[in-house]
């Protein structure tokens, strides 16, 4: 089988995901009707089957198709495609497939932002008696499956019961990835709060400080959540969730210093590439600040630049808990302030901020032209 064909690639989503949402074969860049014959070809051959349940529909491979994969890289896949994982005997339970379907359209937007996220082309990082041979090169930026994680034994048992999907390293920056679908995902603030823990320990002096190779963080290196959700609708449910009874579902709180919001799509591809690029942040930040006055400490509230006296952010990241202390400071000092975002996210940020904030758009598409391409 080719490796460079669409179908090998949509069949390593399904291996790595356990099952495939069919909203993947959009962030593989293949029209409705294409995608519609790539999977009947597959099912034919007898590669991939239908699974459907509960009104969710989703792709799982079939035997040949594990026999197949197996066979061309068992480097690449014999972690996930074997024993009694949820990626090699996925769980038929409602819950479970979806947070499978939500992972699989996660792993496709990572890998279309040019996020490594296959085994055998990263550093065996978290495995058992990494670092004690040669040094090793490791090329940023590179995502860890939770489940690779927790290769680290007994201190990975403490963040059993994070809702993580795994961990993004970047350059600079550490990120806790998470799927929270349209609505709003369960969340343990102690069990998050260890996570960012266990990570900001390996950043200082663990597997991630490159005192074994590998990427070399320093102990203040920021470890951020980034929450995948459909659409941006989401962000706003998000923004506004006091966390429900008990506080069993998401809000924020102060277990990440960096909530960022990405949408499941394209615009979100563009945003993980440039949250993954803290040289591509300074450009786009310079080139916004360069028509603007320096921000003013007498104000009292978080700010990037002034406008005419009005106090700016760059909401471009869309980190929510900055965003939430900005409107909150506002509010308070009875102030309006100004945003300067992309499009995608205007509208949400208008319904977030009201009467409290002008707002300035940055051209997604001309952004693209001038910093991706």
């Amino acid at each position: 089988m080719d490796t460079s064909t669409s179908a090998y690639r949509l069949m390593e989503l399904i291996a790595i995901s356990g099952e495939c949402s069919p909203r993947v074969l959009a962030h593989l860049h293949l029209s409705t009707s294409y995608g519609e014959k790539l999977i009947t070809r597959l099912k034919k051959e007898g590669c991939i089957r239908t699974h459907y349940k509960d009104g969710l529909r989703g792709y799982r491979l079939t035997g040949r198709g594990k026999k197949l994969l197996l066979g061309k890289n068992p480097a690449r896949f014999s972690f996930y495609l074997s024993g009694s994982s949820d990626t090699n005997q996925p769980r038929s339970e409602y819950p479970r497939r979806l947070r499978l379907q939500q992972a699989s359209i996660a792993y496709a937007m990572l890998q279309c932002a040019g996020v490594e996220i296959f085994r055998d082309r990263k550093a065996p990082l978290f495995q058992p008696g990494t670092g004690q041979g040669a040094p090793y090169h490791m090329a940023l930026p590179a995502f860890y499956h939770s489940r690779e994680v927790k290769e680290l034994g007994a201190e990975a048992i403490k963040i059993n019961n994070s809702r993580t999907i795994g961990i993004l390293l970047a350059p600079e920056y550490i990120y806790a990835v998470f799927c929270t679908g349209g609505a709003l995902m369960k969340w343990e603030y102690r069990t998050e709060l260890k996570v960012k823990a266990l990570l900001s320990y390996h950043a200082s002096q663990g597997i991630l400080s490159g005192s074994r190779g590998g990427p070399r963080y320093h102990p203040d290196t920021p470890v951020r959540a980034l929450i995948i959700g459909e659409g941006m609708d989401t962000a706003l449910k998000l923004m506004e969730s006091t966390g429900g009874f008990r506080k069993s579902y998401f809000y924020l709180d102060s277990s990440f210093d960096f909530f960022h919001y990405v949408p499941d799509d394209s615009t979100g591809e563009a945003m993980i590439r440039l949250l993954c690029s803290p040289a591509l942040q300074k450009a786009l930040n310079g080139l916004l600040l360069s028509d603007l006055q320096p921000p003013c400490s007498d104000y009292g509230l978080e700010h990037d630049a002034l406008r005419d006296g009005y106090p700016v952010l760059l909401s471009y990241d869309f980190d929510m808990l900055r965003l939430s202390r900005f409107r909150t400071a506002l509010s308070l000092r009875g102030m309006t302030g100004h945003l300067i975002c992309f499009d995608f996210q205007k509208t949400v940020l208008g319904q977030y901020f009201r009467e409290t904030a002008s707002i300035e758009t940055i051209d997604l598409k001309k952004f693209e032209r001038r910093f991706l391409h």
